[in-house]
């Protein structure tokens, strides 16, 4: 007569790919005074593992902050399937945070510092009035706005830079290289997508906010110029909105 083996529980590494409406959260990080994504997703993953479960993602997206695909990290004793995980995450998720996929990793693998390059993309809704089925996820910015100077200020920003100027807290390496931006408009809506080895606090909302006023006119080409040469935050520059920003992808 054939036995058949159990498969037995071992510890084991896992990759998560989130989606989440940052809307009603404080954010990615645990917070004592606030509830955030990190906090909603070790939830349902302490009753996984019977016992609590520490998620890493892959940087810490701000309060409003949305993602569509967030990666995380975390490692626990299992013999579950990656399927069956998913399945279980998403049925004890909240319906504004969905687990897209669960795969299992080396247990090398790090959600954070295994990253090579992150890409944000914000949205502007240009529309003279603003849409109420965006509102939650665009910035409503009814003035005219000329795409060729911001696409001019953009360019000054590829490459290898210290970002100083363009965040909100001082750094200990505030250098950082944008591999790429783009400024792309579609119907009334304008999306600025960046990507780079890492961002520095509040870096793409500063970005989009000085790309906005470049486009208003309020600032010129060779002002962002000035200032990124200068390597200090000055009150000229104006930070976005945080329900306009996504992390859109990480790469490994």
């Amino acid at each position: 007569m054939r036995t058949t083996r159990r498969r037995r529980a071992k510890t084991r590494q896992f990759k998560l790919t989130i989606a989440y409406d940052g809307t009603r959260y404080g954010g990615w990080q645990l917070q004592p005074d606030a509830y955030t994504i990190q906090s909603a997703i070790e939830r349902p993953l302490a009753k996984l593992a019977g016992r609590c479960v520490r998620v890493h993602g892959s940087g810490r997206t701000d309060a409003g902050v949305h993602a569509r695909a967030q990666v995380a990290s975390c490692r626990f004793v299992t013999k579950l399937d990656p399927r069956v995980i998913l399945l279980a995450l998403n049925a004890n998720l909240p319906e504004d945070i969905r687990v897209a996929r669960v795969e299992e990793v080396d247990a090398k693998f790090h959600a954070r510092f295994s990253a090579r390059a992150k890409e944000y993309r914000y949205q502007i809704d240009c529309g003279k009035v603003a849409d109420p089925f965006t509102r939650a996820y665009a910035w409503h910015h009814r003035r005219p706005l000329d795409l060729a100077a911001m696409r001019r200020a953009g360019r000054l920003l590829i490459g290898r830079h210290d970002f100083t100027a363009l965040s909100t807290k001082s750094e200990r390496n505030p250098v950082r290289t944008v591999k790429s931006l783009t400024i792309t408009r579609r119907g009334r809506m304008l999306t600025i997508a960046v990507r780079a080895d890492g961002f520095l606090y509040k870096m793409v909302r500063s970005i989009v906010g000085a790309l906005v006023k470049v486009g208003e006119g309020r600032l010129t080409v060779e002002q962002l110029r000035e200032l990124m040469r200068a390597k200090k935050r000055a009150a000229l520059i104006e930070t976005a909105p945080a329900h306009g920003l996504f992390l859109w992808k990480v790469f490994y």
